[in-house]
């Protein structure tokens, strides 16, 4: 599938905010399933835009800008995907499995998580493909899909007692308990084709991947109930949000700020034909 993407970020300060430093993870790789065919960040002032990768592998741009009352990232490409069943393959793998059993505050296990992941084992502790499977469903069934109670810092335990939240919501708790029933696993930032039509989206998404022997890495998208497909654009890994996040950093003086973000997830032929 041809996927092209565009995402908008702006951020507005009153007053004017003295300087601004951000990590921009917003640029995708390439592996088996994922082909990169053109990509570009444009940003609407005179920023200085520094590239390197961090230490999960991913392409980190570091923007600097002086003063400045509104500053808008662009971000626009056109990426190849292939459906591999979910399974991860020629990725830059930096670290062994083991390091994302770490825990984090955004991903740390309560009681209820205990006890689920607890069941969860007892039932399929033989089988962790299987295990997380019937993760990935009972989450999809158990928890709304809802913005309202949720932001960036709520946690995954904050999230499964609401039993509701966002894409992001839905990653964190299950790698709360995939952690808890010893399954390595990561936070995935990136986008998802919707096969409703809906192209024009409020944010990115996210997702989660485990790590199974023999196996290897395999994405889950709780939030959809499904494995990832040809459909999902990966972007960023980290062992949370924070450390995936598609834009974060901070600024210097400046009062009130504002935040408007926009994404549209359209396949290619079908915009060249419009």
């Amino acid at each position: 599938m041809r996927l092209r993407v565009s995402h908008s970020t702006t951020y507005r300060y009153t007053p004017r905010a003295a300087g601004i430093i951000q990590l921009l993870r917003l640029t995708p790789r390439n592996h088996e399933g994922q082909y990169v065919v053109n990509w570009q960040i444009n940003v609407s002032s005179d920023a200085r835009l520094a590239l390197q990768h961090d230490a999960f592998g991913n392409i980190v741009h570091i923007l600097t800008q002086g003063p400045t009352s509104d500053i808008t990232i662009h971000v626009d490409g056109l990426v190849e995907t292939s459906d591999t069943s979910g399974v991860l393959r020629d990725t830059d793998e930096r670290f062994p499995p083991s390091l994302f059993l770490r825990r984090t505050d955004l991903t740390a296990d309560d009681e209820a998580i205990t006890a689920f992941a607890a069941a969860l084992s007892a039932e399929f502790g033989a089988d962790p493909l299987q295990l997380l499977h019937a993760l990935m469903g009972r989450l999809r069934a158990d928890m709304m899909f809802d913005p309202d109670p949720t932001h960036p810092g709520t946690t995954a335990s904050e999230a499964f007692s609401l039993k509701r939240g966002v894409c992001q919501d839905y990653a964190h708790v299950f790698i709360a308990c995939a952690r808890k029933a010893g399954i390595p696993a990561r936070f995935v930032s990136g986008h998802f084709f919707r096969s409703d039509g809906i192209v024009e989206q409020q944010a990115g998404h996210a997702w989660a991947e485990a790590f199974v022997p023999g196996l290897g890495w395999i994405g889950f998208d709780p939030a959809n109930g499904i494995c990832t497909t040809d459909a999902h654009v990966r972007v960023a890994v980290g062992l949370d949000y924070l450390g995936a996040a598609p834009v974060r950093g901070t600024r210097y003086g400046g009062g009130a700020e504002t935040l408007d973000v926009a994404v549209t997830v359209d396949q290619a032929s079908r915009q060249s034909q419009a």
